[in-house]
């Protein structure tokens, strides 16, 4: 908003307690800033009231959920709000993000590792029909050795198709997994990514993971109509992993049409994943494919609406895995989120561009 005071002010809002080791680190780093921490008892992703005082002389604001509920009155200094999640769906409504100039960059990136391991073992589970198993030895049975039963009945992974549904660092990251498990991955895109260009990834990448270059994926796929997303589900898919960013174009993204052609009428049922957001899909055409067998499975860490309702039929279906919206949690998270923050404060001292910028107009 501009008119700040010579020296930065960087305030953490965080829900829990930020080790002293990260704040001294800072200090450390960017002794022309001054740093300040504080907790906020609140896990909830609704926003959270502070004083107003909390922002007279922020410059940069770093947390998830606590914002000046009038950013023009009470935060007049305030230039840039790294947020601690992936994705700002969640701050869309506020003034800051839909009347202000303020910057705004995010913690995409931080979490392919643990999302994608979560993809990866929850696909596992079910085409290991681990489910089985792991009754099995609850009840200390050794089951059956012949063949007959379900779980003697396993396909790997090896030479299928996976149709990653938004590209961006964790769909980056399952991708690489699931290559090295010998798929094919095919990519889409809200736009187009026909030169090397415009398939790198410019985000934030933790070392040793995603796919840089883009160098993965067999075929790149893009648009945000329905044509071109029926283009894509039409690839002979057996794993669709959905990645995009919640939007005004991808609500309902995928519903029973989708779920038709994805499936060719069901006569190849796919296994969904889906760790975006729930909204993504419609819910009640989620169902009814899973039950009718014109999809294979769902693993869902997100839902709608969130929490899970105690009945839906989703929680009861045998082919279906659900998880509290957990897969990105981890305990290397607020590292990663503040190696972000890190490089952003380097980059802004040598008046590079950040990385990580939410791009109003697209919502994310």
């Amino acid at each position: 908003m501009g008119g700040g005071p010579a020296k930065e002010h960087l305030l953490i809002a965080a829900p829990q307690a930020i080790p002293e080791a990260i704040v001294s680190r800072l200090q450390s780093k960017f002794p022309d800033i001054d740093v300040t921490s504080i907790q906020v008892n609140s896990t909830s992703p609704k926003l959270v009231d502070v004083p107003a005082s909390t922002f007279a002389k922020v410059t940069i604001l770093v947390t998830f959920n606590v914002l000046p509920s009038d950013p023009s009155k009470d935060a007049k200094n305030l230039d840039w709000l790294h947020l601690f999640s992936a994705g700002s769906n969640h701050i869309q409504h506020h003034p800051l993000y839909t009347s202000s100039d303020v910057t705004i960059t995010t913690s995409s990136g931080i979490h392919g590792p643990q999302i994608a391991e979560w993809a990866v073992m929850t696909a596992l589970v079910q085409s290991h029909k681990y489910k089985q198993l792991y009754e099995l030895q609850k009840e200390h049975r050794w089951g059956k050795t012949g063949a007959g039963d379900d779980y003697h009945n396993v396909r790997d992974w090896v030479g299928r198709r996976i149709g990653v549904l938004g590209y961006g660092s964790i769909g980056r990251q399952v991708g690489r997994v699931a290559k090295a498990l010998g798929m094919e991955v095919i990519a889409y895109t809200a736009t187009p990514k026909d030169t090397p260009e415009k398939r790198r990834d410019p985000g934030f990448i933790v070392p040793g993971t995603g796919d840089a270059e883009g160098e993965v994926p067999s075929k790149w796929y893009s648009g945000l109509d329905k044509e071109s997303l029926h283009e894509f589900l039409r690839q002979d898919i057996d794993w669709l992993l959905v990645s995009v960013p919640l939007t005004k174009e991808t609500t309902h993204f995928l519903g029973k049409k989708e779920f038709e052609i994805l499936s060719q009428g069901g006569k190849k049922p796919t296994f969904v994943t889906n760790i975006a957001r729930g909204a993504i899909i419609d819910q009640p055409a989620l169902i009814e494919a899973l039950k009718n067998g014109t999809l294979a499975g769902a693993a869902l860490d997100v839902t709608d609406p969130e929490p899970l309702p105690e009945d839906s039929e989703l929680w009861n279906l045998p082919n279906v895995i659900v998880t509290p919206h957990v897969s990105g949690v981890g305990q290397a998270y607020l590292e990663r989120a503040f190696q972000v923050l890190e490089v952003n404060l380097e980059r802004r001292q040598k008046g590079e561009r950040l990385i990580n910028v939410v791009r109003r107009e697209r919502g994310y």
